[in-house]
């Protein structure tokens, strides 16, 4: 895709019943209320999508403190839906495509991956995700701690950056939320697809791209899957130990 997306939305909802570990340990109200590097991590989302090019964005939440914050960030706030899929849907609804998409926690997101990721999306596609192999990831912060799904061209990580290109991408939105629940049990995203990719899966052949376009041609889309340059891109802050790494990392940057 050429030249910069100019909407984006930030998913910065909460998950009903759940306590997030991090904004515990830190004693906010919210993990994206968490500062790193002298900013809170929603500030430095909203900052690095800017830098990107994106001069409508939109944040998902329902926490006070993350609305005001959003508000004084000058970005429109949308409701959540019931998980992260319907909240997409609903920034899709108020934004409209093309859409970036990128969550909170994203600490590290920086300008260039998201040009990266625009310039080697296909032009045909109408949803792209982007995803960094397990090699790439622990070449760029030995010893971190990721979910992979593994597949014969190697194991990948999400780096929570999607993008919707099309208003096709909606058709997407219900299949990515039966996705969601299954993340951690690829055989079953797998059997989804039919007794062939199954197979394919199970005798490990199934490869990330194979994977993601039959996923999109079963919905009557099409979808791609890029690979991150970098590492880094699937590092997020989702347990203390994470936001210790950032920090680190951000600090390592200054200096």
């Amino acid at each position: 895709m050429d030249g910069p997306v100019r909407h984006a939305l930030v998913l910065a909802g909460s998950r009903p019943g759940q306590v997030e570990p991090v904004a515990q340990a830190e004693g906010v109200a919210h993990k994206a209320l968490v500062e790193v590097g002298g900013l809170p991590m929603l500030a430095r989302v909203v900052r690095t999508l800017r830098a990107a090019g994106c001069t409508e964005i939109a944040v998902s939440a329902d926490n006070p403190g993350v609305v005001s914050l959003a508000e004084a960030l000058q970005c429109r706030v949308v409701a959540p839906g019931s998980g992260p899929s319907r909240s997409v849907a609903a920034g899709l609804a108020t934004l409209g495509a093309p859409m970036l998409v990128t969550t909170a926690d994203h600490a590290l997101l920086r300008p260039e991956w998201i040009d990266q990721f625009m310039a080697d999306t296909p032009a045909s596609a109408d949803v792209a995700v982007l995803l960094a192999r397990r090699d790439v990831v622990e070449a760029a912060m030995p010893g971190s701690r990721r979910t992979y799904l593994r597949l014969a061209d190697g194991g990948w990580s999400g780096c929570n950056l999607f993008l919707l290109t099309t208003a096709r991408a909606e058709a997407a939105i219900d299949t990515w939320s039966a996705v969601e629940a299954d993340r951690k049990r690829p055989w079953r995203i797998a059997s989804r697809l039919g007794f062939g990719t199954l197979a394919r899966y199970a005798l490990g052949r199934l490869t990330l791209a194979e994977a993601i376009g039959r996923l999109g041609r079963q919905i009557g889309i099409e979808a791609a899957a890029v690979a991150a340059r970098d590492g880094l891109a699937a590092v997020d802050v989702d347990k203390p130990q994470d936001l210790a790494d950032v920090r680190e990392l951000i600090a390592a940057h200054a200096r």
